[in-house]
């Protein structure tokens, strides 16, 4: 374990990889509505895809068991939270609280594009589809920042994503969250301002 750097999912190619593989893993098939394995194969012992599909089912399980959590307390009673953690530890120090906000605010995330140039703030400062209207307004934004209890921030950041109709940059979001201080606050308003303000 490496105690020596500090854990960075937008600077880190290989903590990065972890979180967006864990990611992955947590959403998949969710929500697919074309999706109908989980019916047509329940409880088939002949079906040699019954056990993927039980394990999907599980992954499932994870995301919305981390949705139904409230603070990170709660979260660390989630396996899916620790597998994570554990993947993590094995690169760098981690701080489990920190991580465990990150993991909770995650599981709301259903789009993330990696191709995509545009980090959180920036997201939140982009217009709506078909609209001239921001998707997250300058005063809930100012009233982010404004935030230092970190149990508030967890849940304000959940609304924020749900704003974005679940569209969220990982990395970006993820460091956000973890580091939370004046630092972050700064580059978040840089971004957000930065599109906000942009001329048309």
């Amino acid at each position: 374990m490496n105690t020596t750097r500090y854990l960075s999912f937008a600077r880190s190619p290989e903590e990065r990889e972890v979180l967006e593989t864990w990611w992955k893993k947590l959403g998949k098939n969710h929500g697919d509505p074309t999706d109908r394995s989980d019916r047509a194969n329940r409880g088939d012992p002949t079906d040699r895809s019954d056990r993927a599909n039980r394990g999907d089912r599980a992954n499932r399980g994870d995301r919305a068991a981390l949705r139904r959590c409230t603070s990170a307390a709660e979260v660390a009673f989630v396996p899916a939270y620790h597998q994570l953690r554990l993947e993590l530890e094995k690169i760098t120090y981690v701080q489990p609280e920190s991580l465990a906000r990150v993991a909770g605010v995650l599981s709301h995330v259903t789009k993330y594009d990696e191709t995509a140039d545009r980090r959180i703030a920036q997201q939140m400062a982009a217009k709506k589809e078909g609209s001239d209207q921001i998707r997250v307004s300058d005063l809930r934004f100012r009233r982010l920042l404004a935030i230092d209890d970190r149990d508030k921030l967890y849940v304000s950041v959940i609304r924020i994503v749900r704003l974005l109709n679940g569209e969220a940059d990982i990395p970006s979001l993820a460091d956000g969250i973890y580091w939370w201080n004046d630092k972050t606050k700064n580059a978040w308003a840089y971004d957000y301002y930065s599109v906000a303000l942009e001329k048309k």
